[in-house]
């Protein structure tokens, strides 16, 4: 793990850029990690598994939530017939 004090980091920023194309370059203030500079593409993944996982835990609640009130789930061929796009 890197790690760079911000007032060291705004000299040097370009390089610290392509250092975080490797792994992230955390900037710290008082030896306290503030931010990070992290590649794009690897944020954009991040991003995404993040996405996914909040969709996951939402379909877990839901269940939950069907289970709680004992409720019967609707089939999706039902609901894509009553909707028309089955």
């Amino acid at each position: 793990m890197s790690e760079v004090p911000i007032a060291k980091a705004r000299g040097h920023l370009s390089a610290l850029v392509d250092d975080a194309r490797r792994a992230p370059v955390y900037l710290t203030r008082r030896n306290r990690t503030v931010a990070a500079i992290v590649d794009a593409d690897q944020l954009a993944h991040l991003l995404q598994d993040a996405e996914d996982l909040a969709d996951i835990r939402a379909v877990d609640i839901a269940w939950e939530e069907t289970e709680r009130l004992g409720e019967t789930p609707i089939p999706w061929e039902d609901v894509k017939r009553d909707l028309g796009l089955a």
